[in-house]
């Protein structure tokens, strides 16, 4: 009989619900509808003028957080800006820091290896995860140095406006799937989690629905939003049917059934890879469970 195969997973990452930084009150009622993170953004949604507002606000209301389901993230600034650096020194001096931070515009792998060294620093931040947002072309052109840069690294996340603006393309489906194509690839090689880009129109519900399940099928593991309404597409779209997990078993047991390691599915051949691509289904699907 063929030994199980080991396969790591991660917490489930399918949808990210973001909270302005100006308003991080509102963590915990983020965090009740439902979102496997909650992210409080320092950076697009806090106005130049109010940077030191918002960061003072979001780590004051790290103290006060209470126990939440939800995997809590802060979006930082770009670090090679003042405010960027700000944020990383209130980070590094924060006694109850988020479980992990969103890194905006990377444009290269050193710039993780230089935030790894100074977080790990800090004993407070012996945890703390990178999300890396790649939404530049040098970030493009870097995106698997970049997601192997730290094993912090848990996530890459497609960034689109940005990226379009740095492409010269627009900011659709077809133009980006390339860039697209690529983070998923560099996420896939590092063996990182990968989420795509929030769908900024709240009353496209089959919009958002479309594309969820087209970056579904392009590999993705999960989307942000910028409402609780948008969650009940993106989980649909990022949680297995009920068929997909029934085969993934039958793939699964076949497979540890065999004397060869070879699989044979309703008259078909399953190679290895796909069995592989089963186990990580069910530990997906049992971490989903996990913290539900």
């Amino acid at each position: 009989m063929a030994p199980p195969l080991k396969i790591a997973a991660s917490r489930p990452r399918r949808s990210l619900l973001f909270v302005p930084g100006l308003r991080p009150e509102l963590i915990g009622k983020a965090a009740a509808a439902g979102p496997d993170l909650v992210c409080v953004d320092l950076e697009d949604a806090v106005a130049p003028d109010r940077k030191d507002e918002g960061r003072a606000a979001t780590f004051a209301a790290l103290r006060d957080v209470g126990p939440i389901k939800a995997e809590l993230l802060v979006r930082i600034n770009g670090l090679p800006t003042p405010a960027g650096l700000k944020d990383l020194t209130a980070l590094v001096e924060c006694a109850t820091p988020p479980a992990g931070i969103m890194i905006p515009k990377t444009k290269a792998a050193a710039e993780i290896r230089v935030l790894d060294e100074i977080v790990s620093a800090a004993p407070a931040l012996v945890g703390l995860k990178f999300h890396v947002i790649i939404e530049a072309n040098d970030g493009l052109a870097d995106a698997i140095d970049i997601a192997r840069a730290s094993p912090r690294v848990a996530a890459l996340l497609f960034g689109a406006v940005d990226m379009s603006a740095d492409l010269r393309c627009q900011n659709a489906w077809e133009p980006l799937l390339y860039a697209r194509s690529r983070v998923v690839h560099a996420a896939a090689a590092a063996g990182v989690d990968v989420l795509d880009v929030p769908w900024l129109d709240l009353n496209d519900e089959a919009g958002l629905a479309r594309e969820a399940n087209a970056a579904a099928a392009l590999g993705f593991g999960g989307k942000a939003s910028i409402h609780p309404k948008q969650l009940a597409a993106i989980h649909a779209a990022f949680t297995p049917s009920t068929q997909a997990v029934e085969r993934a078993q039958r793939v699964v047991a076949a497979y540890e059934a065999s004397d060869s390691g070879l699989v044979v599915i309703d008259g078909k051949l399953i190679e290895l890879p796909v069995v592989r691509a089963m186990y990580r289904l069910l530990a997906g699907v049992a971490a989903q469970g996990s913290v539900s």
